[in-house]
């Protein structure tokens, strides 16, 4: 009874937050009238404008193409490349290093030295960027789950004679998936912030793009309106990848709670 009490307290929280912060960023800025600061009902009427109609295809469409591309990209190359580190002293031992290394540098540090190189940035550009720097968090996570499985687990599957294939089909990536999933999750978020870095530093398309113009011209309200589109897909993307992460781990949280009593 505690436990559901709680979970709906959360819940009216999480709700209730961020409709105060809204209701007084209405009331301020009726008050206000700072041009920089548009009241909150012009700028939903400029996101339905903009958003759900006019600019959807144009605009939102391929900022979303961009993302899963970005981010389908790096969840593969990141199992492919973290499951064998992960089951691999020496693989470590020498992969590392290099990891650590790029994994500190910065994105907006290596967009304008690209667009200097290539003197513009396409979609297979904007897509390698946005699986690069949603590499690591991945990769890293992957690494760390593999090497948490119990040896035991391993050493089972090789005396009845599993195959390393099945071994890591059937053994290693469930065992692995929570971890995984984790990355994952804060993957996708530097996703979306990669996606807008790299329309916001050369494209013709996508929300970055608009939140460019918004803000050269001085149209505030679409700008404003920009940046909760921004917000709104981040959250919707999480909630979406936390939907699936229920679905495949729906054996893992049994186990939890069978482990737990």
């Amino acid at each position: 009874m505690r436990s559901r009490t709680y979970r709906v307290a959360a819940i009216a929280a999480e709700i209730a937050v961020p409709l105060l912060i809204l209701a007084a960023w209405q009331a301020w800025t009726v008050h206000a009238n700072d041009p920089l600061f548009p009241r909150l009902s012009t700028i939903l009427v400029q996101f339905k404008e903009m958003w759900l109609f006019s600019q959807f295809h144009l605009h939102v469409v391929p900022s979303l193409i961009r993302i899963g591309a970005g981010f389908t990209l790096a969840v593969i190359i990141g199992l492919i490349i973290g499951i064998p580190l992960g089951l691999s002293r020496w693989g470590r031992l020498l992969a590392m290093p290099h990891i650590e290394w790029w994994r500190a540098m910065p994105p907006p540090a290596l967009l304008p030295i690209s667009i200097l190189l290539l003197h513009s940035i396409g979609d297979r550009q904007k897509i390698s960027f946005i699986a690069f720097f949603c590499l690591f968090p991945i990769l890293l996570n992957t690494i760390d789950g593999v090497r948490g499985i119990d040896p035991t687990l391993i050493e089972t599957t090789r005396s009845y004679g599993v195959g390393g294939f099945e071994r890591i089909r059937r053994v290693v990536l469930p065992a692995a998936l929570p971890q995984i999933f984790a990355g994952m999750r804060t993957s996708l978020s530097l996703a979306v912030i990669m996606m807008v870095l790299t329309e916001y530093f050369s494209s013709t398309s996508g929300v970055g793009y608009v939140l460019l113009i918004s803000k050269n011209t001085f149209q505030l309200a679409p700008m404003w309106a920009a940046i909760v589109l921004i917000g709104v897909l981040g959250y919707l993307l999480n909630v979406l990848l936390i939907l699936v992460e229920r679905r495949v781990l729906a054996w893992h949280r049994g186990w939890r709670a069978a482990a737990a009593q």
